[in-house]
């Protein structure tokens, strides 16, 4: 008996069976919140896989149109692409090229789901730099953040031409959603988003990405402009409401699993929809370890994004997308 002398409620009742759970669950992953990643490559002629990142391909323009329609058919509510072209420069010339790989892959995304579901294509420089930063490199090699800026403007503008939805600068360069903003308004563009990484870590979790991207750093690292985990949540929320400050439609927090504080602190301090990037090694761990018969696959997978969604993420990012919204969330 409680103090008040009625009967103490139980909150294991609500447990007890699996309708009950369901009834009464707070937290639900939708279909529609999830946003696939995508990797094409120019110059292959089948998909190729990712020994890092077992179920994940870099694929061909066709099997990127197959893979595109089976996601939006299972509710997957966007699609965020990715290129790997055939040549790279120390200016990543192939990220603006109206010709290069991302563009085409836009394109074709465009033509076979068309308004569907959402286009995004991710804006940066690493995966198009001989070098492997996110930005062009000064004569010590540190990176130009302003001469970046104009890069990433005319990225964004070859993006939204080839039909994007919405671009996404993950290069953690200070001003790059103002820069973004002001080109594509300036250039018939203001109805293009951006979803901006606001707070993207220099993790270690990023690892299998860079094989899928063929990105990694050819010297050094990423950590002089992507955050330090070992800095508080205040910085990543100052970053946060910079970004929408200057324009950025989504915000989003890079690992996710990670930084579920960061993801709480984000969306209790900003007003527009919130993403959390399920990363690759977030997405390889569970793989690695389902396939050892270490753990419940299905469990991990549900339970992980649930978690993200439990911190406030509107919006998830995660290479399980496709899967989750066929079968694992209608179960």
């Amino acid at each position: 008996m409680s103090d008040s002398g009625f009967p103490t409620a139980r909150p294991r009742r609500l447990r007890r069976t699996a309708p009950l759970r369901r009834l009464t669950t707070q937290v639900r992953v939708e279909p529609a919140d999830l946003v696939l990643p995508l990797f094409v490559k120019e110059g292959i002629d089948a998909p190729a896989p990712i020994a890092s990142m077992p179920g994940v391909v870099q694929h061909t323009r066709e099997s990127l149109r197959k893979a595109a329609v089976e996601a939006v058919e299972a509710g997957v509510g966007g699609l965020i692409l990715f290129g790997i072209p055939a040549h790279k420069d120390a200016r990543g010339s192939a990220a603006d090229d109206p010709d290069g790989i991302v563009q085409l892959g836009l394109r074709d995304l465009v033509a076979e789901v068309g308004d569907r579901t959402v286009v995004m294509a991710d804006l940066c420089l690493d995966e198009y730099t001989d070098h492997g930063h996110c930005g062009l490199l000064t004569e010590t090699g540190d990176v130009d953040n302003d001469a970046t800026l104009e890069r990433y403007a005319s990225i964004a503008m070859a993006q939204a031409s080839a039909g994007a939805h919405m671009v996404g600068p993950s290069g953690m360069m200070d001003g790059q959603v103002a820069a973004i903003r002001s080109a594509l308004d300036s250039n018939g563009f203001a109805d293009v988003g951006i979803i901006a990484y606001s707070a993207k870590y220099a993790s270690a979790f990023y690892g299998p990405f860079r094989d899928a991207a063929e990105c990694a750093p050819q010297f050094g690292d990423r950590a002089a402009y992507q955050e330090d985990p070992g800095r508080a949540v205040d910085e990543a929320v100052r970053e946060a409401e910079l970004d929408v400050d200057e324009g950025a439609d989504i915000v989003m927090v890079k690992p996710a699993v990670g930084y579920l504080d960061v993801v709480r602190r984000v969306r209790d301090a900003v007003s527009v929809p919130v993403a959390a990037y399920n990363v690759s090694g977030e997405y390889a761990m569970v793989e690695a370890a389902a396939a050892n018969g270490w753990l419940d696959r299905d469990r991990a997978i549900r339970e992980t994004l649930t978690s993200i969604k439990r911190a406030g993420a509107d919006i998830v990012l995660t290479y399980w997308a496709t899967e989750a919204a066929t079968r694992l969330l209608r179960d």
